[in-house]
């Protein structure tokens, strides 16, 4: 071999070397969570650009997402550096796979975030990432007849039947609004809302007598409801065209009326019960495996995904909302301010108590949601006995249970195995 070869061979070796070096300085970041292309592409060019070192952003769906994470976890060695998927998604993972972040000095700004992270150990197994969630939304008109010593960012549920009804008196006409549509997302305020607000469960605590107390609570509410509920389903239109006043619904539902006339209306959380301010918080958070391949790495980009400007800069790419104390900036749309304040004072509350999406129920997700709808309808609607709907509806939820096999989640105590229906 020449002197020439014999230098250009070397040269080459450490051009592949060099490759190899700044291809391992990327962190592979495996997200279930970002998917659609414009999502995915805003994650890389507008939040992960700054990251020093490089971020590899993969999103992909539950399902591969795990196979690959499985099958590196059982080789023992990998390539992924930071997991980003749903609460439900790691709280089917074994702790034991992940690493201890305790130490890592960033945390959400909501302390039942942190304690969710932990996945009942005593660790921090994931950092909360972002939220999404459903909130309250009122004309300001309504807002002078709010009962006398209420705020209306920490109403308790006989205030916002109170309110309610004090809006009908004055109006003459029922003014709460709820999405009890063919569309609408009802069974997400049972389930997330008014369960863990009055029993402090949702499968566990289905046909409790503290349930029986949530449903004539309901059914209070409902006195004052706009009737034509039974249609609606983005309540937005029905705050734009007054048929509403006071309403729930998921933040992407209230969008339009808050970015067309922002000045009218007034966002704000979920109201609470004796068991706490019940609230659905679709909850994405940050891990990191034990095959990371560079753990520092990793845990850089852990905090950085932390920081005040990453969280915004996410919000802009995902609509979901952050989970750490951000000023929001003024060029955000109107909707997005107002929803991301609410959301953030109602996870951030003392009293907050997260039901969370129902996770391990595969393919019987719809019938589980189903049973809720049913025992609306059933009590509301039609006006049925509240302990006789519930002990026949407990068959068909305790079948669900189960056929799948699906442990309780929160504000469910845990069990060993499928949820019960006690």
């Amino acid at each position: 071999m020449t002197l020439l070869s014999k230098i250009l061979g070397a040269a080459s070796g450490v051009a592949i070397t060099c490759t190899a070096v700044a291809a391992q300085a990327e962190v592979l970041f495996w997200s279930t969570q970002a998917k659609p292309v414009e999502e995915s592409q805003a994650m890389r060019e507008q939040v992960l650009s700054a990251f020093e070192g490089g971020v590899d952003y993969q999103p992909n769906d539950p399902g591969p997402w795990l196979t690959r994470l499985q099958a590196e976890i059982q080789a023992g060695s990998g390539t992924i550096g930071v997991l980003g998927a749903l609460h439900g998604d790691f709280s089917a993972m074994n702790p034991d796979d992940l690493v201890d972040l305790s130490d890592m000095g960033v945390m959400s700004a909501s302390e039942t975030f942190n304690n969710l992270a932990k996945l009942g150990t005593d660790t921090m197994q994931y950092i909360p990432w972002m939220q999404a969630s459903y909130i309250m939304a009122a004309n300001k008109e309504a807002l002078q007849y709010l009962p006398e010593g209420a705020d209306v960012d920490a109403l308790t549920y006989d205030q916002l039947i109170a309110w309610a009804a004090n809006v009908h008196e004055a109006t003459g006409e029922p003014k709460f609004g709820f999405p009890a549509g063919p569309k609408g997302l009802k069974h997400r305020f049972f389930q997330g809302y008014l369960y863990p607000s009055y029993t402090n469960g949702v499968v566990r605590t289905f046909a409790s007598d503290e349930a029986v107390t949530a449903w004539e609570k309901f059914r209070e509410l409902w006195a004052h409801t706009n009737p034509a509920s039974t249609n609606f389903s983005f309540l937005q239109e029905q705050l734009l065209s007054g048929d509403a006043w006071i309403v729930f619904d998921h933040t992407s539902r209230l969008a339009q009326a808050f970015n067309d006339r922002p000045d009218d209306f007034v966002a704000f959380p979920a109201p609470a019960g004796p068991t706490g301010r019940g609230f659905m918080p679709v909850l994405a958070g940050v891990a990191i495996p034990n095959t990371a391949p560079d753990m520092e790495a990793s845990k850089a980009l852990v905090s950085y995904m932390l920081k005040p400007e990453t969280q915004i800069a996410t919000l802009r790419a995902t609509n979901f909302f952050p989970v750490v104390d951000v000023d929001l900036p003024d060029d955000l749309p109107p909707s997005v301010q107002a929803a991301g304040n609410a959301v953030a004072k109602m996870s951030a509350s003392a009293d907050a108590n997260p039901g969370l999406l129902p996770a391990g129920l595969g393919d019987k997700g719809g019938d589980f949601n189903r049973v809720f709808v049913d025992a609306f309808e059933r009590i509301v609607l039609a006006n049925q006995d509240i302990r006789a709907v519930l002990d026949d509806q407990k068959a068909a939820l305790a079948a669900i249970m189960e056929e799948t096999g699906a442990p309780c989640w929160a504000p469910d105590a845990p069990s060993e195995g499928a949820c019960p229906v006690e």
